[in-house]
């Protein structure tokens, strides 16, 4: 009986200690926990929340019985998205310019970083990253506008240019290889200088003796770039590749909206604008929902594959 008692205090001072050393550690650490407050809110309520609205996919939604009260439909609305020509080409395009983005777009931001790190003139290289940084508070309704003010084949300034030159104009916008490139390129200016502020931070936590040391064993410029830049930056380098990955089935809709026209419809038309056009304007949100559901799943693996490839090559992933 009396080990019995033994045993039981033993686990309630065990206990007491514990909770002890909890309190103490809420009472140094609370502010930390203040500041995760409004995170925590703002993800709760903008994105576990809404959540519950996925069930409009799973069925026939009708805006005055509302989300609890609408009937199942048995998939029926999976079933017609999938029976649809237009989503699988939405689909295609979606993936397609999203590679492309991706192909181009991912290294810029680390060539970007690197050649700012190796400039040595401070002023300039402030007044460098300042104007590299200024597109991407642009919308893109604005770069947009001004895409066709520059490249429009009847008054854009660059074919009014290449006409004064005695060639023939290039349709950027009117026709499907001109308007990829043009479209692609114009992700990579928007993007490039923000998305380099990550590396450079990275590239700022670099031994600078790793450079000296380098530097006496005669290494040059490219030399300490290729074996010491890029190397320690490479965990970083990684874990973005798999959130760019991840977002591979992801695309916005003002980007393709506001570049977009009739004529390149073929490979402008995106899940985005096709669930603005076939489920929220002609009022279908049933097939809205399940198109942006579908999405989110494809999101998902891709980025679960892109993450188990990554630890299966020794490489770091994101959890």
């Amino acid at each position: 009986m009396s080990s019995v008692n033994t045993g039981l205090s033993s686990k309630k001072s065990s206990t007491n200690e514990k909770l002890r050393k909890f309190l103490t550690y809420m009472r140094r650490n609370y502010l930390l926990y203040l500041f995760l407050v409004l995170p925590v809110a703002y993800f709760f309520i903008f994105k576990y929340v809404p959540m519950y609205g996925v069930t409009i996919a799973f069925k026939d939604y009708n805006m005055f019985l509302g989300i609890w009260k609408s009937p199942w439909n048995n998939f029926a609305t999976f079933k017609e998205i999938f029976s649809m020509k237009e989503f699988f080409r939405a689909v295609k395009n979606t993936f397609f310019l999203n590679t492309l983005d991706l192909v181009a777009g991912f290294p810029a931001p680390i060539i970007l970083a690197i050649i700012l790190s190796e400039l040595r003139n401070q002023t300039y290289k402030r007044i460098s990253q300042t104007i590299l940084y200024l597109p991407h508070f642009l919308s893109w309704i604005v770069i947009g506008s001004l895409t066709i003010q520059l490249f429009s084949a009847q008054s854009g300034l660059v074919n009014t240019l290449i006409e004064k030159l005695g060639f023939e104009p290039i349709p950027f916008l009117t026709e499907k290889t001109p308007w990829i490139i043009t479209y692609t390129l114009s992700g990579v200016w928007q993007s490039a200088g923000w998305n380099a502020i990550i590396y450079l931070a990275a590239i700022a936590g670099i031994n600078p003796e790793l450079y000296e040391a380098a530097t006496v064993d005669g290494a040059g410029r490219l030399r300490r770039i290729w074996h010491i830049t890029l190397p320690c930056i490479k965990t970083t380098i990684i874990i973005l590749l798999i959130l760019n990955v991840g977002r591979i089935a992801q695309i916005g809709f003002d980007r393709p909206y506001a570049m977009g026209n009739y004529l390149v419809t073929d490979v402008s038309d995106v899940i985005s604008t096709f669930v603005y056009r076939v489920g929220l304007r002609s009022g279908r949100f049933s097939t809205a929902t399940a198109v942006g559901f579908f999405q989110s799943v494809v999101g998902m693996v891709f980025l679960i594959t892109a993450n188990y490839i990554a630890e299966k090559l020794g490489e770091q992933g994101i959890w």
